[in-house]
């Protein structure tokens, strides 16, 4: 599953701006992706050599991460506390993600951090970070 930039929408494939608000941008068409469970959206985001450590502390590859985006459990992604910086050719992300489901329930809530190079006139993924935060439901 690896979507060249011929198929990925004009926005994420050329002349996206060097700037902050170009990643928190990236960051709110990704969390948007992942509640469509749309893998062929994500995959434009992502670069070939991407890896993410996830919540539990397994690393995923680029393929693993996007085979597993249609096996996700309905909801809806919510993203806070967004803050970016870039330096040159690299940026990162920081927020938060609340996971709310179908009936309005907050699931999960994840601290992250997303590495990106900025290439061939666009941002592309590199490494992810997630830690799972206590959820208010929880408590």
């Amino acid at each position: 599953m690896s979507a060249s930039a011929a198929e990925c929408p004009i926005k994420q494939t050329k002349n996206q701006p060097k700037t902050e608000a170009a990643l928190i941008e990236l960051e709110q068409d990704w969390a948007a992706a992942l509640s469509r469970k749309d893998a062929d959206a994500v995959a434009c985001m992502v670069a070939d050599e991407f890896e993410d450590a996830d919540v539990d502390g397994s690393l995923h590859s680029r393929a693993q991460m996007l085979e597993h985006i249609p096996q996700r459990k309905p909801g809806v992604n919510h993203l806070s506390e967004l803050r970016a910086h870039v330096e040159g050719n690299m940026g990162f992300t920081r927020g938060l993600a609340t996971l709310v489901d179908t009936s309005g329930k907050i699931v999960a809530r994840v601290r992250f951090t997303d590495v990106f190079t900025y290439r061939d006139g666009r941002w592309q993924a590199l490494a992810g970070q997630e830690t799972l935060l206590v959820s208010e439901a929880s408590r």
